[in-house]
């Protein structure tokens, strides 16, 4: 199943299917108000919105409408838990070694995460808010499942029975930010601002072969200003796989439906694949040339981030936003 959220001026949004090609969609609040409400109630919803899912897809369905231009939040406009780890340990070691930093071997066994604000997301299509461009706005291209309940302490082998939807991730970072706030031995907040998802979240079976149940094998295609930025493979160089980084966020906590847990950055060891993120391409040059010739996003500047399947089918919809300088007060 493909689900989205429709803007309704509820602060959790209306929940309606969208058909496998992403053209149509109808509304299924008769069955779940919204996702937050359908993921909390899985196992009695999962069936209604299958059978529902089968009649759109074959256009049975009155109430039908199209899908295009509708006026999107993320999946989930909101959550309970957004955790974000950075499981392409690769991208870790490349922005370390920029700085001269050399990384502990830790970061091959044990997974970094951070917890991000989950309590308002941007939608798909909104403008990225640029406060000041010192700040250093960037963007991340990521994959990140939603789960079921998941119990503390929970295995590996249990974590991936949580993984009931999957999501695209736009990432916003504020990268000048970053330095001061980690130096003071805590963790990211102001340089952490609100997160986007892409216009859909599919069930695992939308993935057919590319989903082996812990890692999605399929490249995450970036686009800056139109042009094509990075096209990772989203299966490869993985350190962590999604149920390792659950049970790495369940180790003294429960987690509660809906939980979202991102991939981090995508990133490959083959360079010529670019990258996800201005940050990685910048290291980059700055450890080819001791320059950096990129600049981080300024005012008018376009992301798209998409992933398509072998047939060339976007799954999940097109994140595209642009930034769009505001005043720092509203």
């Amino acid at each position: 199943m493909k689900l989205a959220t429709l803007r309704n001026g509820a602060r959790d949004g209306s929940l309606y299917l969208v058909s496998k090609d992403l053209q149509t969609a109808v509304c299924v609040a008769s069955i779940a108000e919204n996702l937050q409400w359908a993921l909390e109630n899985w196992p009695t919803v999962k069936p209604q919105l299958q059978a529902y899912y089968t009649q759109l897809n074959n256009q049975a369905l009155d109430d039908i409408i199209q899908f295009s231009n509708c006026p999107l939040e993320s999946p989930l406009p909101r959550a309970y838990q957004w955790a974000d780890g950075s499981a392409y340990v690769n991208h870790v070691e490349l922005v370390r070694k920029a700085r001269g930093a050399k990384m502990p071997e830790s970061f091959w066994s044990d997974p970094l995460m951070y917890q991000g604000g989950g309590d308002s997301f941007l939608g798909p299509q909104d403008h990225i808010p640029l406060l000041d461009p010192d700040w250093g706005l960037d963007f991340e291209a990521e994959v990140a499942v939603i789960t079921s309940d998941v119990k503390r302490g929970v295995t590996t082998a249990a974590a991936s029975q949580a993984i009931l939807l999957i999501t695209l991730v736009n990432d916003v970072s504020l990268r000048n930010l970053i330095p001061n706030e980690l130096a003071k031995g805590f963790g990211f907040f102001h340089s952490k601002p609100s997160t986007a998802f892409s216009p859909v979240a599919v069930t695992p079976d939308e993935l057919g072969d590319a989903w082996d149940g812990a890692k999605l094998h399929l490249p995450l295609y970036s686009y800056f200003n139109d042009a094509l930025f990075g096209k990772p493979d989203a299966g490869t160089d993985m350190t962590f796989d999604f149920p390792r980084l659950i049970a790495h966020a369940a180790k003294t906590r429960t987690l509660t439906a809906g939980t979202i847990i991102g991939s981090g950055t995508v990133s490959n060891c083959d360079r010529t694949v670019g990258s996800s993120c201005i940050a990685e391409k910048r290291m980059l040059e700055k450890i080819a040339t001791g320059e950096i010739s990129t600049p981080f996003l300024q005012d008018g500047d376009t992301i798209k981030i998409e992933m398509l399947d072998k047939t060339g089918q976007s799954i999940f919809g097109a994140i595209e936003q642009r930034v769009v300088m505001q005043d720092e007060t509203l």
